[in-house]
């Protein structure tokens, strides 16, 4: 118990020297050992994961985990997740979306020479052609897949699900389909019905959507 005061005592002084800016005379002491002590035992976290991984292989843990995560991603890649908000035209819209961009920063080639000067406007189809439509789909809607299969080939259109199965419809109807993964497309041309067809008019890119009448594909 002396000791233990005795050491309280000094850390006080020592402090209140610190605090008050007088300098103080402290000296090491041995106290002793006050109580038992017992050594740090860490596992090795390698190790530790390699054990479980053993274990999970030998009661099969691991292949059942395995298989659920191929076909967890096989039905991910089968049937996409389809793009929120998107719904059937019940009015015709058409409107112009401009590609054009601004340039934020000075951008130059590798001998740096300039290309473009920041606050320069650069609109990419004045030099490039998109040649193929853009034709966005409902691929669970049977109409909206025979309204645009009848109207667009491979060559001329890229047919694009916002639902469905691109796999699927690709099997069966032996062409080619694809998909607006996040509907990133459909968002920056502000498609919010379906049929809608995007093609290049000049230097915009022409944006409408169409109605399907009831007993005919469009």
């Amino acid at each position: 118990m002396k000791q233990i005061l005795a050491g309280v005592a000094a850390a006080a002084i020592l402090i209140t020297g610190v605090a008050f800016g007088i300098p103080v005379r402290t000296e090491a002491r041995d106290y002793g050992q006050t109580g038992q002590a017992f050594p740090v035992i860490e596992p090795d976290l390698l190790a530790t994961i390699e054990t479980r991984l053993k274990r999970a292989e030998a009661s099969g843990e691991l292949a059942r985990t395995n298989e659920m995560f191929v076909k967890r991603a096989e039905a991910k890649v089968r049937r996409p997740t389809p793009v929120g908000g998107i719904t059937p035209a019940r009015e015709a819209r058409e409107w112009d979306f401009d590609p054009t961009v601004q340039v934020e920063h000075d951008v130059r080639d590798q001998k740096g020479n300039l290309i473009a000067a920041a606050g320069h406007r650069i609109n990419p189809l004045d030099f490039v052609a998109i040649r193929q439509d853009l034709v966005f789909i409902d691929g669970d809607d049977v109409a909206q897949i025979a309204w645009a299969t009848a109207r667009y080939t491979d060559l001329n259109a890229k047919i694009i699900f916002v639902s469905g199965s691109p796999i699927a419809a690709m099997t069966s109807r032996k062409r080619r389909f694809y998909f607006d993964q996040e509907g990133k497309l459909s968002a920056r041309f502000k498609i919010e019905h379906t049929p809608a067809v995007v093609h290049q008019t000049s230097r915009v890119m022409r944006v409408s959507e169409h109605v399907l009448r009831k007993g005919r594909p469009g």
